[in-house]
C-alpha cells in the first residue's frame, strides 16, 4: 500500500502507537507539549483550545487526520475546551488553508450511549447520555458530522493497558464495588484501539468505504464486580470496607460485530487476557 500523510491531533500514546503500525506514513503530529514524536512525522507544538491556527501547519493537505485528544482534567469545563472547542477549531483551520482531507477519524467514547438496563448497544443505537462526558463527546461528533467532510467516529470503551493502570492500582489498594452487581462495564485494550484505528485507516487508504461509525470495544461486557473480584485473586488482595468504587456510570454492553465485520480482531478479548499481561 502507498504512503498516505496523516495529521495526528493529539499526539499521545494512542497516537503513537497507531503511528507505530503505520510506519509508510509520514505527516505532522499536533500537540500541546515538546517532546519526540515518531519516525517520519513533525512536531506541531500547539494547543487545539487555542483558536489562532498554528504558525507550522501543514501548508499541503494530509489525506487523513485523526483526532485522539485528552483534555487537560476530568471536569466538563476541560472536556469542552478540548472536544469541543478543540475540533471547532481543527475544523475552521483545515478551512482556512481550503483543505479536505480524505478523511477524519475522530475517537470518541462510548459514553455517548446512556442506556443503563443492561441491554446491548451498538452503531445504530440511540444516542442520549446522561452524564456531561457524554454530552460533551457527542457535541463534538456533531460538530463533525455537521463539517461536511468524510468522518468516522470510532466509540472506544474505557481504555486500559500500557501506562493506563488506575483501575487496575486502585484495586491493588483496596478498592472493591461492595458486591454493586448489574453494572455492566466495557473496555478495550490501548493496544487493541490503536489497532482498530490503524485497520480504519488502512482499509480507506485501500478504497474501502468506511461506515461512519464504529464502536471499539473488546468481546467481552462484563459487570464491574466480576473484574475487580478477579483482580483480587489474581493479586492477592481483599477490599477495604473503607473504600468503595464509584459505581459505573451506566450499565450497557457494548458490540464490536460491526469493527469485526471489517476484518479486525482484537488480541485482547476480555479482561483477563488484558489484565494479565499487566500484572
Amino acid at each position: 500500500m502507498a504512503e498516505s500523510s496523516i495529521l495526528y491531533v493529539g499526539a499521545g500514546s494512542l497516537a503513537h502507537q497507531v503511528a507505530a503500525l503505520l510506519p509508510r506514513w509520514h505527516g505532522w503530529a499536533l500537540r500541546r507539549s515538546a517532546g519526540s514524536v515518531s519516525r517520519g512525522l513533525q512536531l506541531l507544538q500547539a494547543d487545539v483550545t487555542d483558536a489562532a491556527c498554528p504558525a507550522g501547519w501543514p501548508q499541503s493537505c494530509p489525506d487523513y487526520v485523526l483526532i485522539t485528544l485528552v483534555p487537560a482534567a476530568r471536569t466538563a469545563a476541560a472536556y469542552r475546551q478540548a472536544y469541543v472547542e478543540g475540533v471547532r477549531n481543527v475544523l475552521a483551520w483545515l478551512q482556512q488553508h481550503g483543505q479536505r482531507p480524505r478523511r477524519i477519524l475522530f475517537a470518541s467514547s462510548v459514553g455517548v450511549y446512556g442506556q443503563s438496563g443492561g441491554q446491548w448497544v451498538d452503531e445504530q443505537s440511540v444516542t442520549h447520555p446522561e452524564r456531561w462526558s457524554g454530552r460533551v463527546m457527542l457535541e463534538a461528533e456533531q460538530l463533525l458530522s455537521a463539517s461536511g467532510l468524510p468522518v468516522t467516529m470510532v466509540r472506544l470503551a474505557g481504555i486500559y493497558g500500557g501506562v493506563r493502570r488506575g483501575f487496575l492500582e486502585r484495586v491493588r489498594q483496596g478498592y472493591h464495588t461492595g458486591g454493586n452487581l448489574n453494572r455492566y462495564t466495557n473496555r478495550i485494550h490501548e493496544a487493541d484501539a490503536a489497532g482498530l484505528l490503524a485497520h480504519l485507516l488502512r482499509l480507506d487508504a485501500a478504497g474501502t468505504p468506511l461506515a461512519p461509525v464504529y464502536v471499539g470495544v473488546d468481546d467481552e461486557p462484563v459487570e464491574q464486580d466480576e473484574v475487580v473480584r478477579w483482580l483480587q485473586q489474581q493479586m492477592k488482595v481483599s477490599g477495604d470496607p473503607q473504600l468503595l468504587l464509584n459505581p459505573a456510570g451506566s450499565s450497557k454492553r457494548c458490540s464490536n460485530r460491526l469493527a469485526r465485520s471489517t476484518g479486525w480482531v482484537p488480541r485482547y478479548a476480555g479482561y483477563k487476557d488484558g489484565y494479565a499481561g499487566m500484572l
